[in-house]
């Protein structure tokens, strides 16, 4: 009977959360706690102390909402205070009229923007930035939507961004992962900066030659004019902003490896923002201000994860988890239980496609993981073989902002996943071999 109910929770979660019948976060609490009650009530569960299954599971994701929200909130304000600004405005300087430039600058400002972790500002600030450069020069607007596109797949996978907070709240694991993801980010990025922009940028060479801009068009394309931006930008704190930012991701990265240096995530973002919000807007309408504009953003993935963590603490303590991944282990051939994480790896691909990130990380990890677990694999293993198709992810029809970046570049939905997929193949392949290779996800156990 639990096996039963078991199937039918995620059968009917993957229904409501695909067909839009309901909002992920109701979904992810009211889905199980159905599944739950009537497995109370009939008897097919052993405990029947729902309050504490629930508490449980949000427990287990607490440290991960609260540290998303401050993270969100701080590289917000950091956007908002202009971080971002001179180094789009001297990649656009660096890149001049010559072709290869430009798109070796693209690639840069994509990634640093992409930062914050949010798409949509990644499009809005990279488009408004590039494309009147790429009209100017007559240069395929394609390769911009590609170049976005890739920079923000590969940032995407930062602690604080969907996919990974997913992964965390799930798998129950912390803000370490970016230590074992972040080589593999810094190759893929490298990748594309070196590779991939200027493998583009010869062949626009050759095809329109090399422009001489006047330092006022380059003026033209620099300065921001709309009069809201000009009001809470803070150029004049720009080292400190940018100190800042390299000190708090540093140290959260080198407190993974080095014990003595280890602080808690939720605390170094914490008192970032604090300390960012006191500098760039001591004013206290204005903090207030900071943080009710970009709250929606952050408001949006906590709550989330928080019903992440009741989806689970009823799953598990129903043991309706338990029961599926047995059910699971009799379907599945037994030799593939020696190279589970690589299947995860290559099932994500597809997964994250064609299904939401939130069917994906919430209705189809959680059983895959538990067999995972029953041939030696450790949480966090599964955790990082989930997030290697996100890769493919942000070309999926599934993905709000793309439209955005589609409308806006006047391209092709089409043409533009097959011309991005064929670079994006490489940086999935990056991502496993180098995570395997550092021994942080095992592609085989002996069994």
């Amino acid at each position: 009977m639990i096996t039963f109910l078991s199937w039918a929770m995620i059968i009917v979660f993957m229904y409501v959360i695909l067909k839009k019948k309901m909002t992920p976060f109701t979904a992810l609490v009211l889905v199980p706690l159905v599944f739950a009650v009537i497995a109370m009530v009939t008897g097919a569960s052993p405990d029947t102390d729902i309050a504490t299954w629930v508490m449980d599971g949000v427990a287990t994701t607490a440290n991960t909402g609260i540290m998303l929200l401050f993270a969100i909130l701080y590289f917000s304000i950091m956007l908002d205070a202009g971080l971002f600004d001179p180094i789009t405005a001297a990649m656009i300087r660096f890149a001049g009229g010559d072709p290869l430039k430009v798109l070796m600058a693209t690639a840069v400002v994509a990634a640093a923007v992409s930062l914050n972790g949010d798409g949509t500002t990644t499009t809005l600030i990279c488009v408004s930035a590039f494309l009147p450069i790429y009209k100017k020069l007559n240069m395929r607007v394609m390769n911009l939507g590609v170049l976005i596109i890739m920079q923000n797949t590969i940032m995407n996978l930062l602690p604080w961004g969907g996919p990974t907070a997913r992964a965390m709240a799930v798998m129950e694991v912390g803000a370490d992962i970016l230590a074992y993801l972040f080589p593999g980010m810094i190759i893929s990025l490298l990748y594309v900066i070196f590779i991939v922009a200027p493998t583009m940028g010869r062949r626009e060479r050759e095809r329109l030659g090399i422009v001489e801009f006047s330092e006022a068009e380059v003026e033209e394309l620099t300065n921001i004019t709309d009069p809201e931006l000009v009001a809470i930008r803070r150029p004049q704190n720009w080292w400190f902003n940018l100190i800042l930012t390299i000190i708090l991701v540093g140290w959260l990265i080198t407190g993974s490896f080095v014990e003595s240096l280890e602080l808690p995530s939720v605390l170094l973002f914490m008192v970032g923002t604090c300390i960012a919000l006191v500098v760039n807007y001591p004013n206290l309408k204005d903090q207030g201000k900071r943080i009710a504009d970009n709250a929606g953003d952050a408001v949006s993935v906590v709550i989330l994860v928080f019903g992440a963590g009741i989806f689970m603490g009823l799953f598990q303590g129903s043991g309706m988890a338990d029961a599926l991944a047995q059910s699971f282990i009799h379907i599945i051939p037994q030799q593939l239980g020696s190279v589970w994480a690589l299947v995860i790896a290559l099932v994500s691909a597809p997964g994250t496609f064609f299904i939401s990130n939130d069917g994906f990380y919430f209705g189809i990890l959680p059983p895959l993981a538990e067999i995972g677990a029953s041939y030696g694999f450790t949480n966090m293993e599964m955790a990082l073989a989930s997030l290697m198709g996100q890769a493919f992810h942000l070309l999926s029809p599934l993905v709000a902002f793309i439209y955005l970046l589609l409308r806006l570049l006047d391209l092709d939905m089409g043409e533009w996943q097959k011309e991005s997929g064929k670079w994006l193949v490489v940086v999935f392949l990056i991502f496993v071999v180098t995570i395997a290779l550092l021994g942080h996800m095992r592609i085989y156990i002996p069994q």
